[in-house]
């Protein structure tokens, strides 16, 4: 072998890099080639995968796993939670004085158990029906004029278009709902009562005197100006969150559609509170029979135990100061069951007439 010849390890070897594209290649030519096909193919895939994922059933987690996972939330709901059972569910265990004659001293358990005979004594008593007559006269006449008073406040100060105005006005109504009814009592006694303002003017242009305060058959008339003068602007304050929750965009549509603001009201603004309207309407019917303690003990001597007694002054005069517990909780059971049955057929009506009511377990 001379030194030109070439050895076998100096002859070119052949070439061992494949001409085929790299897997990324082929994805990215692939993807090139067959287009939104492919990119749909993908998709589907996807939905496939997710809805697999759905039709997992997930572990259900038990009570102490759901109470470690939501470990704020109820800490946060506690302290209304205890307020209800304390003030509301604890005391309800003392309706038991209905079904006994109940002596302070000798307590629930070594009471003597008398079963119906408290209601019986009730619904025998004169002062009792008379008493239940007022105070649904009141109801009827708060129901008429003073539930549709912030609804109407509300639509006033939502058409105000001056911010600063409009929050001037909000202060002013709010105003009247934190001062007592001792106040807002005397008030009315210096404009109506016989010595008032009131009088005195009708005096003065020859109309005669008229004691509004004092006068019996218009005793419903003025608690319920009352409750008006003093709760109705704190009460817009629910409507007019609902009238920001309506969608703005409905207005426009139906302005540019030739729709008047009359129109707008009724079509668009009434229908987008009626479901709030309803909410509170079915929880108000829930204390038909509770028109307001100390406002009418505060007026009923004025008018006298026959015209200004309602059912919670009737507790309070029969119950405490006449010591005549085991009646007087007859009464107080008897208002809650009534108030239960309103709200539950109040909210069965609601659901027929397609409205979200209180709940939803009855539709």
């Amino acid at each position: 072998m001379t030194a030109t010849e070439p050895t076998p390890s100096a002859v070119p070897a052949p070439s061992t890099e494949s001409t085929e594209p790299a897997p990324s290649t082929v994805s990215a030519l692939s993807t090139e080639s067959s287009g939104p096909r492919a990119v749909g193919g993908r998709r589907a895939a996807r939905r496939a995968q997710r809805r697999a994922a759905k039709a997992v059933p997930r572990r259900k987690l038990t009570l102490w796993q759901r109470i470690r996972r939501d470990k704020v939330m109820l800490l946060l709901l506690a302290p209304g939670f205890l307020y209800f059972v304390v003030f509301h569910y604890a005391p309800l265990l003392g309706y038991i004085v209905a079904f006994e004659d109940y002596q302070p001293y000798l307590g629930f358990v070594d009471s003597t158990f008398t079963g119906l005979a408290n209601f019986a004594q009730v619904f025998a008593d004169p002062a009792f029906w008379r008493s239940l007559l007022n105070t649904l006269e009141i109801t009827a006449l708060q129901l008429v004029f003073f539930f549709p008073a912030p609804i109407g406040l509300a639509l006033l100060l939502n058409s105000i278009l001056s911010t600063k105005v409009r929050r001037f006005v909000q202060s002013v109504v709010y105003l009247p709902h934190f001062i007592g009814w001792v106040i807002i009592v005397s008030i009315f006694q210096q404009v109506l009562g016989a010595t008032g303002t009131l009088p005195n003017l009708l005096d003065a242009v020859g109309l005669g005197r008229f004691d509004a305060m004092t006068t019996p058959w218009f005793f419903p008339f003025l608690v319920t100006i009352q409750s008006i003068w003093k709760d109705c602007g704190w009460g817009t304050i629910i409507f007019l969150a609902a009238l920001l929750n309506i969608d703005q965009e409905l207005y426009e549509a139906a302005a540019v559609d030739g729709a008047g603001r009359w129109q707008r009201l009724w079509r668009i603004t009434l229908p987008g509170l009626m479901p709030v309207v309803v909410l509170l309407l079915i929880l108000n019917l829930g204390s038909i029979l509770s028109v307001g303690f100390e406002q009418i003990v505060l007026q009923r001597n004025s008018v006298g135990p026959e015209h200004g007694e309602v059912l919670d002054t009737y507790v309070y005069f029969h119950g405490i100061v006449d010591s005549q517990w085991g009646p007087s909780a007859a009464v107080g059971l008897v208002k809650g069951f009534v108030g239960l049955g309103l709200v539950l057929g109040a909210n069965k009506l609601a659901h027929l007439f397609g409205q979200e009511g209180v709940y939803s377990g009855g539709r």
